[in-house]
């Protein structure tokens, strides 16, 4: 019992810099090619695209949300936000990477804007689990919005603001979403690249609160 109990513990707090597994100096292995659009994963990706990283959970089904939005170019599901260098799956399930599960979207803004991202990612899940999601417990599974740029980031707060004034209208808690601005992102291995389309039936923990997000004026990007 006391294994599991350290187990837990360690997974519901990020790991020191010194803490986290050594991880490796070159990348893991994954697809070279999207499984839905058949669009490269790496890019290059057309001119005027761009890039937006969210973690709303297990990336499976959060990534399907995206890859199903019209403007989205192409998506990939990876690691951020710890200290390993190129983790694995099982390695980040650890708790000791100190990585979220997270989804890299590529879109077009003349057709998708990152505030319309903002709100699809606000709904789709429960911001105020802290290491949660839903029966996922753990750092891997933390809400967060990882921004390019000053203009993503000033829009990424306004919206978690306005979002938290309604959650609290519902009787819901303090969000506990990160934003940060973009650390590096590692890609995921291949099986778990358009993880639900290859799987229709697989598992996806996605699951919101059911409050609307209005996106203010103030956090357009």
């Amino acid at each position: 019992m006391f294994f599991l109990s350290d187990m837990l513990n360690k997974k519901l707090h990020l790991p020191k810099r010194e803490e986290a597994l050594p991880g490796r100096a070159s990348p893991i292995p994954t697809a070279s090619k999207h499984h839905v659009s058949k669009r490269p994963l790496k890019g290059p990706h057309p001119e005027g695209m761009e890039v937006a990283m969210f973690g709303l959970g297990c990336f499976w089904g959060a990534e399907r949300l995206f890859w199903q939005t019209e403007g989205v170019w192409v998506t990939a599901v990876g690691y951020a936000g710890g200290h390993t260098p190129n983790p694995t799956y099982q390695e980040t399930c650890t708790g000791l990477t100190g990585h979220a599960e997270v989804v890299l979207v590529v879109y077009d803004p003349k057709i998708v804007s990152y505030s319309d991202l903002l709100k699809i990612f606000w709904e789709a899940h429960d911001p105020t689990q802290g290491m949660r999601q839903g029966n996922d417990v753990g750092t891997t599974y933390r809400s967060t919005i990882y921004t390019y740029g000053d203009a993503q980031h000033q829009a990424a707060i306004a919206s978690r603001d306005a979002y938290e004034a309604e959650l609290k209208k519902a009787g819901r808690g303090k969000i506990t979403t990160e934003i940060e601005a973009a650390p590096e992102f590692y890609f995921a291995e291949a099986e778990h690249q358009q993880y639900l389309a290859k799987n229709p039936y697989g598992y996806c923990g996605l699951k919101g609160t059911g409050v609307a997000c209005a996106i203010p004026a103030a956090a357009s990007a």
